[in-house]
């Protein structure tokens, strides 16, 4: 407004205002711009806030699907509002293509369906002939579906991406890896069901053509898909990453909750403030949230998403990592003896817990970096770490229904033969009056197993303390 008011009162001026009330004019704008806008904007957004709760506690799944496809092509939105559903308790189900639409979708049961949409290398045109095509009813097998839909808007590439990404698995005769598959004609199930499909319009179309028609498309039977060994986890979840951005069936660090929870305080989020602090521009927010690690050691658990070992140009070794979590993921580069010391762990899968330093550089005021001194296994911590494991038990909770499957879930944990090394105790504890009772089981000690973990986890007025 600053810049505009010479311009307001000159050029007022010279078409015969008064100059004194065009000031007076201008002071009341002024004073009317200090809160109308602001005012006008708050009202606006508080309408926009209150529809869009209404949404959210009322229609939370239909609200979350349109939230999603809003975001669809922001893949780190799409990783952040799926957090926001599992917080929510909203089941979000993969791509399928007897139910799936462009976006995200609700089903039937109220699940959120992922959109094929969102899939990398399914276009707009696969996904509009596959939604067309089902609506004589639901594909059948990998071969129904190639037969039925049009193979010129569905390419090769479009029918991998879904099966790597699950849109398949609605065929419960097969499975991923199925469709990868190569058997003794040389060819994969994929590449089968793109042929069939081929020939099949091909006889259609001879068959119409003929002089007596008939039904030479139809009785053309269905191939077989060739069996082979099911993909690992690790293996299914690479793929389904790849494609869409996201590990959507479950997460590689699924099975390592424990070991994240109990020895690995800091998350990989933590880790990306340094190269946030880096920018010209810092949030107030960011510099409060990295005063948290800066000059402290950090301990992250997470995944080793994918590693390179290098030589430089003066011909020492080097490595690079990405290490990743349920929150972000983090480049880590190794030189020297440190490259010498941890380049056994830099594979990728390796589930691993690092430490290290958060400090400015050597003479490098503000230029921070993340100073590798540890790697360890996920897999070590618990027996190297748990020496003793305290089952807490809720007074007004404890009867022998409680009583009999701890016992239970304690046993599991060390079937005959196999040697236990973390010592157990229990607590009885008193909320009303703040009182505890621990005891030692003297004669017996465990391995810490995920079913004891989600066995004390699904009992009410039961909980674990480590020590």
């Amino acid at each position: 407004m600053d810049k505009m008011k010479p311009k307001f009162i000159n050029q007022a001026a010279e078409r015969g205002h008064d100059p004194k009330i065009l000031e007076k004019i201008w002071t009341d704008w002024e004073a009317f711009a200090s809160y109308a806008f602001n005012k006008s904007h708050s009202t606006c957004y508080a309408w926009v806030a209150y529809q869009t709760a209404y949404l959210k506690a009322h229609y939370p799944a239909e609200y979350m699907a349109a939230v999603l496809s809003n975001n669809m092509n922001d893949i780190k939105q799409v990783t952040f509002f799926m957090e926001e559903c599992r917080r929510m308790g909203l089941e979000v189900l993969g791509p399928d293509v007897n139910e799936s639409h462009y976006k995200f979708t609700v089903n039937e049961s109220g699940a959120i369906r992922f959109g094929i949409g969102a899939v990398k290398g399914v276009g707009a045109g696969a996904v509009d002939t596959i939604v067309q095509n089902r609506e004589e009813g639901p594909y059948k097998s990998i071969f129904d579906f190639a037969k039925r839909i049009d193979l010129r808007a569905a390419n090769k590439k479009a029918f991998e991406s879904l099966a790597y990404a699950g849109g398949f698995d609605c065929f419960k005769d097969t499975h991923r890896a199925q469709y990868f598959h190569k058997d003794g004609d040389n060819s994969t199930g994929i590449e089968k069901a793109i042929k069939f499909g081929h020939r099949f319009r091909e006889n259609e179309s001879s068959a119409q053509a003929s002089l007596f028609g008939g039904g030479a498309a139809t009785s053309l039977p269905e191939p077989v898909l060739a069996p082979c060994q099911p993909w690992g986890l690790l293996e299914k979840l690479k793929y389904e990453k790849d494609v869409i951005g996201i590990y959507l069936t479950s997460h590689p660090l699924d099975n390592y909750k424990f070991e994240i929870k109990n020895f690995c305080p800091h998350k990989v989020s933590d880790l990306q403030l340094i190269n946030k602090v880096k920018a010209a521009e810092v949030d107030e927010e960011v510099l409060l949230d990295f005063n948290r690690i800066k000059n402290k050691e950090v301990v992250v658990g997470g995944i080793i998403a994918s590693a390179a070992h290098k030589v430089s140009k003066a011909g020492k070794p080097f490595g690079s990592f990405v290490i990743e979590d349920y929150t972000d993921s983090f480049e880590i580069a190794v030189f020297g003896e440190d490259y010498v010391k941890f380049k056994g762990y830099l594979q990728e899968g390796y589930f691993v817990q690092i430490k290290g330093l958060v400090q400015e550089r050597f003479r490098q005021v503000g230029n921070w970096s993340f100073e590798l001194k540890s790697i360890q296994l996920l897999s070590d911590l618990r027996d190297k770490y748990a020496k003793s494991f305290t089952i807490q038990i809720a007074l007004h909770q404890l009867d022998e229904e409680i009583i009999h499957k701890i016992h239970e879930a304690v046993e599991a944990t060390t079937p005959e033969g196999e040697v236990a090394n973390c010592q157990l105790k229990f607590m009885v504890v008193d909320v009303q009056d703040n009182i505890a009772v621990e005891m030692p089981a003297k004669t017996k000690k465990i391995k810490i197993t995920n079913e004891l973990i989600e066995t004390i986890e699904s009992m009410e007025g039961v909980k674990y303390k480590l020590n």
